[in-house]
């Protein structure tokens, strides 16, 4: 088997690759940063004795998107991990435009248009695995992440919606959607935000996506906590879970 694997120069993006790569998996790697993409490679290689490669792209652009499937089709990829995103963190009036747009590029648009051109491969195959790293905050609303958490919204309905899709049509496909909790990865320091909670193991967590993606949950979560969080955003009135999430984020700066 082999995945592509975007965002995984870093965090949730990197753990899940040596969470495959545990399991026997091939993988190939994607994110900006090239010099991190190549040491995570060799990792791989001289740890776990699968095959890796990687490939530099910039998500936030379409054409490289589009660049980056055509570049791994011909792989016949099994496992898509549709992970990269950042944060923009600051009320929205202040919060910088073109940064929030760099990131509905990637936490919306890449993550749309890889869902969509991997998803119509594996159907006509019959079979494959797509996990969307979505995030709890896709359940309620988020003073202060408005943009963020808009975009993790995005990804929650449309991976429902398209499961059930999945479900009707028998495609042997499937699709899971990874909401934690806050994490311990440089997410918070690159959305410039710290959070009042503490923060869940990448390590962990990435273990514990890979084996429910397996076992086809289309709802994974880390913990009892995210749970909760989540069976309280139906119960409880929007306007209440955005009063919470504003207290539960604590203000350090914005951008």
């Amino acid at each position: 088997m082999i995945a592509l694997v975007t965002g995984a120069s870093s965090g949730i993006g990197r753990d899940i690759a040596r969470s495959l790569a545990r399991h026997g998996i091939n993988v190939i790697l994607t994110a900006r940063r090239r010099d991190r993409l190549i040491e995570l490679k060799n990792e791989l290689i001289e740890k776990y004795g699968v095959k890796a490669m990687c490939i530099s792209a910039d998500l936030s652009k379409d054409e490289q998107v589009f660049k980056l499937y055509d570049a791994v089709k011909k792989y016949n990829i099994d496992i898509l991990i549709n992970n990269a995103g950042f944060g923009v963190f600051g009320e929205f009036t202040e919060t910088n435009l073109e940064r929030e747009l760099d990131m509905i590029n990637v936490n919306i648009k890449a993550f749309h248009i890889l869902f969509k051109l991997f998803l119509r491969d594996f159907k006509k195959r019959g079979c494959g695995y797509i996990l969307n790293t979505a995030s709890a905050a896709g359940f309620i609303p988020g003073p202060w992440f408005s943009s963020y958490y808009a975009g993790k919204s995005y990804i929650v309905r449309m991976t429902q919606a398209v499961a059930e899709e999945l479900r009707v049509s028998h495609t042997g496909v499937h699709v899971s959607m990874l909401c934690p909790g806050p994490v311990s990865t440089e997410f918070c320091e690159t959305a410039q935000v710290k959070f009042r909670s503490r923060l869940y193991s990448s390590e962990k967590l990435a273990e514990h996506a890979v084996r429910e993606m397996f076992a086809g949950k289309l709802l994974i979560c880390e913990n009892g906590f995210s749970k909760l969080m989540l069976s309280l955003s139906k119960l409880v009135p929007d306007r209440v879970m955005a009063f919470g999430a504003g207290l539960f984020q604590s203000k350090r700066k914005r951008s």
